[in-house]
């Protein structure tokens, strides 16, 4: 039968909040109670009728609360199938009773972890005799109803309310899949604790806390976003981002995080590249200078600060069409400003935990890699041409690295006073990277005489810096690593040009 009326219900479960409503619609319902520990205490103090597992089983728990559950009257109990004559009859013949529902939850593991608790704490909290009634009751779902998570209180009690007591084949098996998925990201995350240095070279992801978008890249295809976003932005305007969005905003979050420490820095990206980036005395200037760096790309992009915004910043910011603002915080009159456009995306950055590895789809396959930490410093550069670069262009040197370590390859950046002035991005030639450049910040009236260049990769032959110098680039940085690195240094040396290498690349594919 597709409808089932229950009788018994074995509840154990760690966390309590919103159990009671069920309780007391068990009692309502005449639904016999049975439980352990913790649960069977909370069950009696509501005073309601409850059979303490022990009387079943005819063991007490034991090995400090290790084993209290895994006994046959418990899982014969779960797991009988009632149409099975032969079922029924052992039932009988060893006095188990038939438990119709089962609402277990398991000990917070992940959250233990992120607690920084020691090891052996940590190794307390991976339940076996939670993951074992879960799995038990969910995969006989024909004859049972599993509850695996507190959050699911509230739709189990409309249901067994709704029913009076009686569920349908189509509940029973809904429930089983949360079951499931309850499960299987628990050992997911047991398993990536035991393998967090990657020692086996096994992948397992779980996400369950995913969000439906209105559409993937174009309109036509689903879009997904599995993560929990609201622990890392507070949303406090607009409209819901869009798969682009989420995009575009991880772009601009990893950016910022080389400036997190810095003076005043504000970036403009489209596209998950930077059009526009400045660091100055005030948010203000930052914001100004920036939008300076391509002002036409700038419409409908992702802005970003890694300082409050205040009122000065967002009279700016008002001015311009664009799709999400990101920020540590915002002042009160900054934030009226910026709501004055209704699908403005506000968004307060909070600090969390970043994925240590990168993940993504490859042919039939996934590629995963840690993520590329590594930020190129004045400790780093090796000084190769005879010509140094003076204190500014050290300065300008590293805010151009910084900045094309999170531009696609090829790339070329060129900065001037900490503010981009032209980048060329994604090409398959570095020349067309450069020259794509230093087009894009001539048409934007940059002059270049005393600007830098970085490169996200080797030169292996000097026709970049001869453009470069060409066009009055006066310094380079670079990783180096071409067979052919001496012709690019001698170039540099025979037109006093200063060139800087890092020894580290930043392909960004």
């Amino acid at each position: 039968m597709s409808i089932k009326k229950a009788s018994s219900a074995l509840i154990s479960v760690f966390h309590k909040d919103g159990l009671e409503p069920i309780i007391k619609k068990f009692q309502e319902l005449g639904i016999t109670i049975y439980s352990t520990g913790g649960t069977e205490k909370f069950i009696k103090e509501l005073g309601v009728d409850v059979v303490p597992v022990e009387d079943v089983t005819s063991y007490p728990s034991i090995l400090g609360g290790r084993v209290k559950t895994l006994h046959p009257k418990v899982f014969g109990g779960i797991l009988n199938r009632q149409d099975n004559e032969s079922d029924v009859a052992q039932l009988e013949e060893f006095e188990i009773p038939q438990l119709d529902i089962v609402i277990v939850d398991l000990y917070p593991f992940e959250k233990t972890v992120a607690s920084g608790a020691s090891e052996q704490d940590i190794i307390e909290k991976i339940d076996i005799g939670g993951i074992s009634l879960i799995r038990a009751a969910a995969k006989n779902f024909k004859d049972v109803l599993c509850v695996s998570s507190m959050e699911d209180y509230s739709d189990f009690l409309n249901v067994i309310s709704e029913g009076k007591g009686s569920t349908s084949l189509e509940d029973r098996k809904r429930f089983a899949a949360k079951s499931f998925n309850v499960s299987s990201h628990y050992d997911t995350a047991i398993f990536n604790y035991f393998n967090k240095n990657h020692d086996l070279a096994a992948l397992k992801i779980s996400e369950t806390d995913g969000k439906v978008l209105r559409y993937g890249e174009n309109p036509h295809q689903k879009g997904f976003f599995f993560g929990d976003f609201e622990a890392m932005f507070d949303k406090l305007h607009g409209k819901e981002l869009s798969y682009n969005n989420l995009l575009d905003v991880d772009a601009a979050v990893n950016l910022m995080l080389e400036f997190k420490n810095d003076d005043p820095t504000f970036a403009i990206l489209k596209h998950n590249n930077a059009c526009g980036l400045a660091q100055r005395n005030t948010l203000h200037q930052a914001y100004v200078d920036a939008l300076a760096g391509d002002p036409v790309s700038a419409f409908g992009g992702v802005l970003i600060s890694n300082k409050e915004v205040d009122k000065a910043t967002a009279e700016e910011i008002h001015k311009l069409f664009c799709e999400v603002v990101i920020a540590p915080s915002y002042a009160d009159d900054a934030l009226e400003i910026l709501k004055g456009k209704k699908n403005r995306i506000i968004l307060v950055q909070n600090e969390v935990e970043m994925p240590e590895m990168t993940v993504r789809t490859c042919l039939n396959g996934v590629l995963l890699q840690e993520k590329d930490h590594r930020t190129d410093t004045l400790e780093d550069l090796q000084y190769v041409t005879d010509t140094k670069p003076s204190e500014q262009d050290l300065e300008d040197l590293i805010f151009a690295s910084k900045l094309c370590k999170h531009t696609k390859s090829n790339t070329i950046v060129l900065a001037k006073n900490k503010q981009l002035c032209a980048s060329g991005t994604g090409q398959t030639s570095r020349v067309d990277a450069l020259n794509q450049a230093i087009h894009k910040a001539k048409s934007f009236n940059f002059d270049l005489k005393g600007a830098v260049m970085a490169s996200d990769a080797f030169f292996p032959f000097p026709d970049c810096v001869e453009i470069a110098n060409k066009s009055g680039i006066s310094s380079v940085i670079q990783p180096g690593g071409s067979i052919k690195d001496q012709l690019s240094i001698d170039y540099c040396n025979e037109n006093n040009v200063s060139m800087v290498m890092t020894g580290t690349r930043h392909f960004k594919h």
